[in-house]
């Protein structure tokens, strides 16, 4: 009798796929007393996003679960983070319930999307807005007692990740209202 079981392809990409969400408890414990190292951590679960991506394309190795699983530790990363950035008073929360709320609309509008066969695939000022909170994550970060300097640096970028995360949020909304009618 077959197995119905789905299985995991465990691929370079999904190795580094699956790294973001593991790492994410040390950036958790780790960011608060050490922040150079809670930056490197979190800097290398950023960019495994490009690169999984990069390679699972290049290679054309590209899995179901990479394609379901790379958007749900993205968000689990950033959330993490964003919520740690409020508790190390680096982060207002009302930017980073902004930030989360975006999060959480996307996400539906694409379940309900795939639910009626339809892909609402990511577009550039969603991308750009990933790479902006990456980068103002890892400068907060460094804001930690001895890296002051950074805080402009990280607060500039996080509140241009919050307009492109207004102007992607309502891009993805009107394009879902578009493609259900």
């Amino acid at each position: 009798m077959a197995s119905s079981t789905p299985t995991v392809k465990l691929n370079l990409p999904t190795i580094l796929t699956l790294s973001r969400v593991l790492v994410i408890p040390v950036f958790l414990y780790v960011a608060p007393d050490y922040p150079v190292a809670g930056a490197s951590v979190f800097a290398f679960a950023s960019m495994t996003d490009w690169f999984d991506g990069y390679l699972a394309r290049k290679t054309g190795d590209i899995t179901k679960f990479g394609i379901i699983m790379d958007p749900i530790a993205d968000k689990f990363l950033v959330i993490s983070a964003l919520i740690l950035m409020v508790y190390m008073e680096e982060l207002a929360v009302w930017v980073a319930s902004a930030l989360i709320l975006r999060e959480f609309l996307v996400t539906a509008l694409r379940v309900v999307a795939l639910s009626k066969g339809m892909v609402m695939p990511a577009e550039m000022g969603g991308k750009l807005k990933a790479v902006f909170q990456f980068i103002a994550v890892t400068c907060l970060v460094l804001d930690g007692r001895s890296y002051g300097s950074f805080h402009d640096i990280g607060t500039c970028l996080i509140y241009l990740a919050l307009a492109l995360s207004v102007f992607s949020g309502v891009k993805y909304t009107i394009s879902f209202r578009r493609s259900s009618v």
